[in-house]
């Protein structure tokens, strides 16, 4: 009787034990790319890039998703687990309801979104030379301060500083939009891998992502996470952009809003 029991108590009690815990890392850092697939970047033509490097030594998610086409109500579903009903590029946007920032304002942990090109930091156009509002979701939510839109050049000062979780928009040069592959991967090394580095040392985490891919196949792109809590290695496991959200807000313990809140959690890459 006492070995059957100990055996059911295992049966229930083990995969509980088991199973990682999300980790709660003091600053997120979510860069985002644009329009390549998943076969392209991950060609075995770039394996000296930057980006390659960076998938051995994080966790590379080789079933990663985008929810539709085109740019912009990819960012949408990131940014609040809805694309909100956009189904185009067209700027501005005025929309209203939960998102990634206000749930963590509302809880003084900090958000912002760095974008490149930008040209101060609280403007709200939709074109400034290789700037797009489109790739900036937080610009288009009203009920939000207008300083958790900033530019880029704010970014690398302390990241000490840093709110909770940063979104990083590179402009259309530098994202692969208009750009190539090798000068989108220089600009990473260059401007985030200090972050990296850094994070390492303190308890923080990057994502790099992509929000769609060029048309060419099933929307399948590339998802990097790469952090001291994060093991190296790949994942196999189906996520999109919804599951990325829920993870950002199971992290610090925040309701998900819209699809999120049916998506997963990114497990088995946690130390």
């Amino acid at each position: 009787m006492r070995h059957t029991l100990t055996l059911l108590l295992a049966v229930f009690i083990a995969p509980a034990t088991l199973a990682s815990p999300l980790p709660r890392p003091d600053h997120v850092v979510v860069v985002i790319e644009e329009n390549r697939g998943y076969a392209e970047i991950m060609a075995p033509l770039n394996r000296n890039s930057y980006i390659h490097a960076l998938a051995r030594r994080g966790a590379l998610f080789t079933e990663s998703y985008g929810v539709t086409h085109p740019s912009q109500p990819n960012y949408l579903a990131l940014f609040s687990g809805s694309t909100q009903g956009v189904v185009n590029d067209d700027c501005p946007q005025n929309l209203s309801g939960d998102n990634l920032a206000a749930a963590l304002l509302s809880e003084n942990l900090g958000f912002a979104s760095y974008s490149e090109a930008l040209p101060v930091t609280e403007d709200k156009q939709c074109i400034s030379g290789a700037y797009r509002r489109k790739h900036n979701p937080a610009a288009n939510w009203q009920s939000l301060p207008a300083s958790v839109n900033r530019n880029f050049d704010e970014f690398a000062r302390d990241f000490a500083k840093l709110p909770a979780v940063s979104f990083v928009i590179p402009d259309q040069n530098h994202d692969m939009h208009d750009g190539s592959f090798p000068v989108a991967d220089a600009w990473l090394k260059t401007h985030i891998e200090p972050y990296l580095a850094w994070a390492y040392k303190h308890n923080s985490l990057l994502i790099l992502t992509w929000d769609e891919d060029d048309y060419k196949g099933d929307n399948r792109i590339v998802t990097i996470l790469a952090g001291p809590m994060v093991k190296a290695g790949t994942s196999g496991q189906r996520i999109s952009h919804y599951n990325v959200l829920r993870t950002l807000l199971d992290f610090y313990g925040l309701p998900a809003p819209g699809a999120s809140r049916d998506a997963e959690p990114i497990k088995g890459v946690w130390k």
